[in-house]
This record gives structure tokens, sequence and C-alpha cells, in this order.
């Protein structure tokens, strides 16, 4: 959720810095921080908590400087405070981060062996020290920073000053967004438009794995590989509905484009990337003797529930039950004594997920929620919350929130799995690991949209579409199946693809489109097998798999989908994002109303 801000200019910045992260606050954040240029050296401010408080702070203590950046922070591992807050800093840089460095544990012990000392246990840090080390080894500022990307892995974007450079900053990003603002004699940079609209109406978006040098008279935009390239720059309206949608047609390929930065935001919030293990708040009840999970939601939330029963099941050995909020309080559930009631909810306002809650409560069930919206009704009436950092999300189609929330529950998973003495601290450790590779291999599958966008036009013409997952993958395919119906109006189903033969069979033929959804894990083989039949009677088989496993399925299928090779906990959060796509491209071939289809809403909070 973190937020980025930053500005080269003629005037103070640390007044425009601190309204800048005013507009920032909507994506959540425990402590923030400005750092300026004064006579070349960096000068920092920074708080715990609100932004008042460092408001506060600058008032106390002003700070000069025409060049600074901003940020927002939310706590991961290590508590809020002063001292982890950004932007972080030595005598030669200060930088701001949002996002994963997955391999800062190895940087950071490289670094120490050469004698730097960190001050924070952050992953940030590792930036500014090897940064610092470049430039000691008498590297020039633009030469430091690819150096130093070229070492960096995860899905991340950063901000830079430099001591002494009162002409030049310098931004990258590489699975989170950031954009450059081009203002009258200043320049910017920002986690999104929404930051820079007072400041500037012309935007570039840069594309993904761009870095950009900004200095007084514009911007220079390099590649990953380091090579100027030209990226267009935009005129938008400060008061209009594209600020909110940056370069995007709607909300919903916007919030789809967000989820490498929401799920890392998420994942830093519930792990310890360094030492490899999730770090949960107090949940008043000891998970290593909860006897059954009840879990419920509603929609895309219930498949997110689906998913969880699977890791609850197969990583901590522990029963779950899952159930539609409209239907659950009516069938007057018997509940376990000790027993967890688990609600799932965007909003937190969904009127028959709270009502679940509340007869949950009633049996005397412990209360777990995880909610995109702490001060919601259904986070106030639980006894924990584990929050989803996605953001607002305007599409009412969910896609960003489905992800965090399955973030969320895999964590979880993996936390009550090691409590329950279910997995060691090496199979933990393991797990972890595969979990803060997400944000960078979401960043890699968003590479692959104008294919998919080329692929929905083989899907707008039907009239029918099915599904097919096994597994963990089988919610997967319930939930491409209702995009689907949600945003394009086609009538799709999802199913287990071992009931093919128990009946769906039967819609098999040339004019239906078949998207099955294969991960190779311990069930690909079996999929494989209803990847055979539904191609034996002429179904157009369209695959999602690993190159691996596209392979080894052979010819026959329409088309394919090549996703990143990972652990199985951590495919069903990857998978929904080609899903996602998919169904968007579709909608938008048919020209429906993505953002705001017909007869549904956002939040539902009537029964």
């Amino acid at each position: 959720m973190c937020g980025i801000i930053g500005i080269l200019g003629r005037r103070p910045v640390a007044p425009l810095l601190l309204d800048g992260l005013k507009r920032l606050e909507y994506r959540g954040y425990d402590s923030a921080g400005v750092a300026t240029l004064v006579n070349g050296h960096i000068q920092r401010r920074r708080a715990e908590g609100k932004l008042h408080n460092l408001a506060e702070r600058v008032d106390r203590e002003p700070l000069a400087g025409t060049i600074g950046i901003g940020h927002t922070r939310w706590a991961t591992h290590g508590r809020p405070s002063e001292t982890n807050a950004h932007p972080h800093a030595t005598d030669r840089v200060a930088l701001v981060h949002n996002g994963i460095i997955e391999n800062f544990s190895d940087l950071r012990a490289e670094l120490e062996g050469l004698g730097s000392a960190f001050e924070t246990d952050t992953d940030t840090e590792v930036v500014a020290q090897l940064l610092t080390r470049h430039l000691d080894g008498q590297l020039g500022p633009l030469e430091a920073m690819a150096k130093t990307l070229d070492r960096l892995e995860g899905a991340f974007s950063v901000a830079v000053i430099f001591a002494g450079r009162h002409d030049l900053m310098i931004g990258a990003r590489r699975g989170a967004p950031l954009a450059v603002g081009y203002g009258d004699g200043e320049m910017y940079l920002g986690s999104d438009a929404l930051a820079l609209a007072p400041l500037s109406d012309r935007i570039c978006y840069l594309e993904d794995g761009d870095w950009v040098v900004v200095q007084e008279d514009g911007a220079t935009v390099h590649d990953a590989g380091h090579r100027p390239v030209d990226r267009p720059i935009k005129r938008t309206s400060v008061s209009g509905d594209m600020i909110g949608k940056g370069p995007h047609r709607h909300f919903m390929l916007k919030e789809i484009f967000e989820q490498p930065a929401v799920i890392g935001d998420t994942l830093r919030a519930h792990l310890n990337p360094q030492s490899r293990t999730v770090e949960l708040p107090d949940l008043s009840v000891d998970l290593a003797d909860v006897s059954r999970i009840t879990a419920v939601a509603c929609g895309t939330a219930f498949y997110a529930c689906m998913v969880a029963k699977y890791w609850f099941e197969t990583i901590a050995r522990l029963p779950v039950d899952i159930d539609i909020g409209s239907e659950f309080r009516y069938r007057e559930a018997p509940l376990p004594p000790g027993g967890i009631g688990l609600f799932v909810s965007q909003s937190g306002e969904t009127a028959d997920t709270l009502a679940a809650l509340r007869y949950a409560r009633s049996c005397g069930q412990h209360i777990l929620s995880v909610v995109n919206v702490p001060e919601s009704a259904i986070a106030r009436e639980s006894d924990a919350v584990l929050p989803t950092l996605a953001g607002p999300e305007i599409g009412v189609a969910s896609t960003k929130a489905f992800t965090t929330q399955l973030t969320v529950l895999a964590c979880l998973a993996v936390a009550v799995a090691r409590r329950r003495g279910a997995i060691d601290a090496a199979r933990q450790a393991d797990l972890v690991a595969a979990l803060t590779e997400v944000p960078a291999r979401a960043a890699e599958i968003l590479n692959h949209d104008a294919a998919i966008r080329a692929l929905a036009h083989r899907v707008a013409d039907a009239r029918d579409v099915l599904y097919l997952g096994r597994g963990a993958a089988y919610p997967l395919a319930l939930e491409g199946a209702l995009k689907l119906k949600e945003i394009s109006y086609i009538h799709a189903e999802g199913y287990a693809a071992g009931e093919m033969k128990h009946g769906p069979i039967a819609l098999i033929d040339e004019a239906v489109p078949v998207i099955v959804l294969a991960p190779r894990d311990h069930l690909f083989d079996k999929t494989v097998s209803s990847i055979q039949q539904v191609m034996a009677r002429g179904g157009r088989v369209i695959v999602l798999s690993d190159k691996e496993g596209i392979e080894r399925i052979g010819p026959g299928v329409e088309a394919s989908i090549p996703l990143p090779i990972v652990d199985p906990i951590v495919a069903p959060i990857l998978y929904a994002i080609p899903i996602q796509l998919l169904a968007y491209h579709t909608a938008v071939t048919k020209g429906t109303d993505v953002d705001q289809p017909r007869n549904l809403a956002k939040s539902v909070t009537v029964e």
C-alpha cells in the first residue's frame, strides 16, 4: 500500500511533498517521511503514525530544499517506527521504495561482509547500501543505478536522490507502478497520477522494467536493458476520472495491472522474508488447538475460500467447511467448540456475510476476517482482522481484491500449518520463498496481455464457454466463468475437470471454447486426460500452463498461454490473472460496460 512522490523543482518542496502524500493516504500506511537536499546534503524528517505527525515534525524542524522525495509506508516485519520509515538514506543517497526485493537477504549478507552497516531490518535499505557501494567505487549515479538494478530481484518501484546533485532524481519500476510528471520548470515522480494531480497534467507512465533519469529540463527513460527509449507523454484532466485510471481504458484493467504491487504490499504485511516466516497479528486464539475452520463469503470471495480449503487441508491438515454467505445461517449449522469462523469480503459490508458472522458468534466461534476495508462492519465485529492491502477497487468485477485475499489466506494456511506442526521450519521457509516470488511472477504474466487480447476475439463470438480445473485450480475455473459472465454477458460454467464425463461433456462441440487451467502439480496428468477427452470430441481447447506443461499436452489445442513455473501453492494466485485479462478483453471486444456491468453493484449491502 506504500506511496511514492518525488519533486525536482525551483521552489521549496517540503509542503508539496506533504500534499502529495495526503493524496496517497487512500493506500493505507502507518508511517511517513520526506527527504530533501539542503546545500548538497541529505536531510530527512520521518514519523510513525498518520501524516499529521510528520507535518507537525516538519513544522517544528523546517526542511528546506528544492528537490525531494516522500513516502507513506505500511509496516511489514518490524514494528512501525521512525527508524523503519522511509526514506532510507546513507551519506550518498536517499530513496523510497514500494514492493519487495526478493533477494535482499543475500544482498545484505554480501554487503555486510564488505563492511556496510545496516540500521534497519527492511529490504529497502539494501538498495541504498548497494547504490552507495557503487558510488564509492567511483561510478556515476546513472552507472551505479544501472548496476544496482541488475542485482535486484522482485517487483518494486523506487525513487532516488543523490547527495550533491540538486539537478538529478532517478526512478525505476518493475512490477509496481511509477509515473513521471512534467511541469513548468519542475519534474515529478509518483506512484500514480493522483499524487501528481495538482502539479502536472502531462504524465508519462513507465513500462515494466523501465528506469528514468529526471533532470530540470525533462526526463530520459531507459528500458530493462538500459537502452534509451521513448515513452508517450499523455495530457490528462486533473479533475477527471482518467486520473484514477492512469493510462488504462478502464478501472478494471488498471486494477489488474496493480496486482504485482498490491500483492507485494500484502505479503510485506504478513511475511518476514529474512527469517522466511509468517508473522500474524495476535489472533487471540491458539491455532494449534483449533478443531475446524468454517469459512464464509459471497461471490468471488467464496472462490477464495474454496482455494483456501485446499491449502488448509493439504498443508495444515486442518478440516475446513466452506459456505456461501446467503445460505449458511439458514441451515442452522452446528459449529464445534473452539472453532474459527473465517469471513472474507472486499468491502467488509456484505450483508449476507455479516449476518453469517453474527450467527457464528452466537455459536461461540472465534471470528477472524479477511477484508480490504479495516473500518468496515465485518472488521469491527471480528476478534482479529487480516487486511488485504489492495487499495480502493473501483471496478465492480473483483480482481486485485481476489488475489490479495488469496495471498492473505495462503499466508494464514502456512502459519496454521507451522503452529500445528504439520510442516517444519524448512518447509515453511520454502513456502514463504514461493510466496515472496509472486509479485515478480505476476508482472511476467501481465506481459502476455497482448496475446490474451488477441485470444479474446476467439471467445467473444461464443455463446457458451466452459472452464475446467482440478484441485485448487477448480475454484479458479469457477472464478474464470464468473468473470466472463459478469462483464461480457457470455454464458460460462466452471467444472472440476474430473466431472466432465459425468454430464458436461455432452456440451462439447466445435462452437464451445474450453479453457483449461492446468498448473503442473500432482493432478496435472489427470487434467491432461480430461483435455484429451475434450479434443477427441472436437472441443476448442485453450490451455493455461507453464511451458513444459504445454509441451507435454502436445498438439491439438487451439491456443495456449505459457505461465511461469511456480510452486503449486502459489499457482492459484497467479492463474487468476490471465483469466481476468481474458474476461476483460472479451468484454471490451463485445462493447459492454466493463467497470459497471448491468445489474451489479460493488458492495452488496442487502440480502
